[in-house]
C-alpha cells in the first residue's frame, strides 16, 4: 500500500497494490495489518456505510462530535467523487482549511480522515457507489456540519452549484464562523 501525504497533517490518501491480468484485477481494500504497517497507525473500524448517489449529488459537510467522533476510510466502488474536508480542529495550523480528492472505482485510492474533520463529497460522474469504514458508532445527538456554500470557506466541489441536488438538511448548515463543533 502506498501512503500519499496531504496538505493538512493526519490527512492520508491511500492506493492499494492492484495485481491484473486479462482476468481483471484483485487488490485487497482493507487489511488491518497492511493498514498499521503503512501507516502507523491502529485504528479499530466499527462501522462500515455505503451510499448510492446521482451526478450532480452533493453530501455534506457532516461530522460526528465527541465522544462520537469519528474517524473514516472513504473509497468510490463506482463511479467517481471529489471527496473533501474541512479541518475542524481548533489548535491545528490548517483549521479552517479544505482538502479535495478525487476517489474513483477507476483510481481505488481511500481517503483516511482522523476525528476532527467536516466531511463530504460531490458526484461527478452519472451514479457513484461510495463506501466507507468508521471507528465509531453513529449517534445522532451528536451530528455536526457545516454549509457547503460558505463563502470563508471556497470549497471547489468540482460541480455546477447551481444544478447540485442537495438535502434540506445540508442547505442550512452552519458556517465555519457559528460552527459550534467540540475540536
Amino acid at each position: 500500500m502506498k501512503v500519499i501525504e496531504t496538505p493538512i497533517k493526519d490527512l492520508l490518501i491511500l492506493e492499494p497494490v492492484v495485481h491484473g491480468d486479462d482476468r481483471g484485477y484483485f487488490f485487497e481494500s482493507y487489511n488491518a495489518g497492511t493498514f498499521n504497517a503503512a501507516t502507523g497507525l491502529e485504528i479499530n473500524f466499527v462501522q462500515d456505510n455505503q451510499a448510492r448517489s446521482t451526478i450532480n449529488v452533493l453530501r455534506g459537510l457532516h461530522y460526528q462530535n465527541a465522544p462520537h467522533a469519528q474517524t473514516k476510510l472513504i473509497r468510490a466502488l463506482e463511479g467517481a467523487i471529489w471527496d473533501v474536508v474541512v479541518d475542524l480542529r481548533k489548535d491545528s495550523k490548517t483549521y479552517g482549511r479544505w482538502y479535495g480528492v478525487e476517489l474513483s472505482a477507476e483510481n481505488k485510492r481511500q481517503f483516511l480522515i482522523p476525528q476532527g474533520f467536516a466531511h463530504g463529497y460531490s458526484v461527478l460522474t452519472d451514479t457513484a457507489e461510495v463506501f466507507y469504514k468508521c471507528d465509531n458508532l453513529y449517534n445522532k445527538e451528536s451530528e455536526g456540519g457545516l454549509y457547503y456554500a460558505d463563502a470563508d470557506l471556497n470549497i471547489d466541489w468540482k460541480i455546477d452549484l447551481n444544478k447540485a441536488i442537495i438535502s434540506e438538511k445540508d442547505k442550512v448548515q452552519p458556517t465555519l464562523k457559528e460552527d459550534s463543533s467540540s475540536f
